[in-house]
């Protein structure tokens, strides 16, 4: 629920496309080749993601913005104490974003 919640709260941000897929086959949407190609900067939630993505597609992160947020997966979707973790930990790299919350 981490990523979803993410991109529900700054897919509304001018000026920024997200999209949200997880490294899990269970996962709602699985994060393929044309995501990772597609996208500027990836966040991933923990490092294990990026150790998953770059062991699933090697080659494909070279010159990728790739970011670990360090968000345990202790969350339910929309939880305000995972809105506001995911605002700070990203506004550390990408400075104060504005209208998170609309």
């Amino acid at each position: 629920m981490r990523s979803l919640t993410a991109e529900k709260i700054f897919s509304c941000i001018p000026g920024y496309k997200v999209r949200s897929a997880g490294t899990q086959p269970q996962a709602r949407i699985v994060v393929n080749e044309g995501h990772l190609r597609w996208a500027d900067i990836i966040f991933v939630m923990e490092k294990a993601h990026l150790n998953r993505l770059r062991q699933d597609f090697p080659g494909v992160l070279d010159g990728k913005r790739v970011i670990a947020l360090h968000i345990p997966d202790e969350y339910q979707f929309m939880q305000p104490e995972l809105i506001e973790e995911l605002e700070t930990q990203v506004a550390l790299h990408l400075g104060p974003l504005r209208n998170a919350k609309a």
